[in-house]
């Protein structure tokens, strides 16, 4: 009870409860999220070596790039997750949660045909598919690259559909708790695997079951306590399941479905062309430097997370003011981690070693510094984005979002084709490609807050 009552402890709770109503709520959805990220990063950084012990490098770059491919599918999503975020936020703002509800059903309904209908398609193609080929990998190991397939898909179309909650969680501005439903899902895998170091010989598939049967399990048992709790009046059923509300959806999901097929080809392509111009062993060096530099990343998204969803409710309610101030804590923010991302760079292949052991992954000094320079650009403009986002605003990211995927692949076939660079060329492309995130997106901020532009700077 003394330490409750402690002076450090008083203003702690006196800065988390004092502000706006919008404002505490973020501020206890970060501290709350930097817990559990907290926990979540420890147990990824230890997930990555006893899974380098259970399989090797290549292996482990199997798994990496089957995911990536899967991941493509994505698309099929068209938007509607998006879409759903910001109708659901608005709808709640208004007090409307029969509407809300709609939207919920609604989404479920549409992404439980889409994916039920490309899992069975699946299920008919990938026995005429030559994995072996596709990864360039060896012929021998087809069987289980094939079943692993099977595993990846499956699992990916099931937990498409119910990451719906973690949607709404977000929407309704409580990112922590969409994270400690991940970080459920990563703690079980990890213990999984620690067992099957200690009981089996290495296998892929057993290794694409510990980390897809975990989350799913999390993700189901979500659905229902959280469906049957705090979010009853949103649950999704059959009698709110009304598809002329699927055009909303639809009409904002379109724009973002076109922008996320950008981020698709731009990221999930990565995996794929390394392992095809450099072999799979690279695909788990590019992975450690994507990691371990996403770190930083992971902090700022932490605290940028609540921003998405509170600047639609303060854009709904005219509240410039409060979006101005969090875009000036976010820019310090930025300056602060920016400075970590130096000293993670300096010490990155000691830190390698001590993370990984010694040998375990190759990874040149060159491929950290690309890596560290592609997250400080993104996270430079992640915070105009989000509140574009959160606006609804994305004209000009849709625009931009044409161009950016074929400007991304000419410039990886160019710069490993054309001047031999070693795989730090993708993250020099992606930086080159991502000219909306840390150019164009700032200056649309500024004309939709400080200028109050109309025209295409708004839609």
């Amino acid at each position: 009870m003394k330490f409750l009552n402690s002076e450090p402890i008083q203003f702690f709770m006196k800065f988390i409860t004092k502000g706006h109503e919008r404002s505490v709520r973020a501020k206890k959805n970060i501290f709350s999220s930097l817990v559990i990220k907290g926990f979540s990063i420890l147990t990824s950084f230890l997930l990555l070596p006893v899974t380098l012990t259970y399989v090797d490098a290549s292996e482990y770059g199997v798994w990496l790039t089957l995911s990536s491919i899967v991941g493509w599918f994505v698309f099929f999503d068209v938007g509607l997750t998006h879409g759903l975020r910001n109708k659901f936020a608005e709808a709640k703002a208004r007090g409307n949660d029969d509407l809300a509800q709609i939207f919920v059903s609604t989404t479920f309904a549409i992404l439980g045909i889409i994916f039920l209908g490309i899992w069975i398609i699946f299920l008919g193609v990938n026995s005429f598919l030559d994995w072996s080929k596709i990864l360039n990998v060896s012929n021998n190991i087809r069987p289980e690259v094939t079943t692993l397939a099977i595993i990846v898909f499956t699992y990916f179309c099931i937990s498409f559909v119910l990451r719906i909650i973690t949607t709404v969680m977000l929407a309704d501005q409580k990112p922590a708790g969409s994270s400690f439903i991940n970080l459920l899902g990563q703690v079980i895998s990890l213990g999984i695997i620690f067992v099957l170091v200690k009981t089996t010989e290495g296998s892929i598939v057993n290794l694409g079951l510990a980390l897809c049967l975990s989350p799913l399990i999390i993700l189901i048992l979500a659905n229902l306590f959280l469906f049957n709790g705090i979010y009853k009046r949103y649950r999704p059923i059959y009698s709110k399941v009304q598809f002329k509300y699927a055009r909303e959806l639809f009409s904002l999901g379109a724009v973002f479905f076109v922008i996320e097929i950008a981020v698709i080809i731009q990221f999930q392509t990565a995996n794929i062309i390394i392992a095809r111009n450099f072999g799979t062993a690279d695909v788990t060096s590019y992975h450690v430097v994507h990691k371990y530099f996403g770190m930083i990343n992971m902090v700022f998204a932490i605290f940028l997370s609540p921003f998405w969803s509170a600047s639609t409710e303060a854009y709904q309610k005219s509240d410039f003011q409060w979006i101005k101030n969090g875009l000036r804590r976010y820019n310090q923010l930025y300056i602060l981690l920016v400075a970590a991302g130096c000293i993670m760079l300096i010490f990155s292949n000691f830190v390698y070693r001590i993370w990984l052991g010694e040998g375990t992954v190759e990874i040149p000094f060159k491929l950290s510094l690309f890596g560290f320079l592609f997250f400080i650009t993104s996270m430079f403009g992640a915070k105009y984005v989000s509140f574009l986002n959160g606006i609804s605003a994305l004209r000009i990211q849709f625009i931009a979002c044409l161009f950016s995927p074929f400007l991304y692949v000419l410039l990886v076939i160019f710069l490993i084709k054309g001047l031999n660079m070693g795989v730090h060329a993708l993250f020099i492309a992606a930086i080159a490609a991502n000219f909306n995130t840390f150019i164009l997106a700032p200056i649309q901020t500024d004309k939709v807050l400080n200028k109050g532009k109309r025209g295409i700077w708004i839609k």
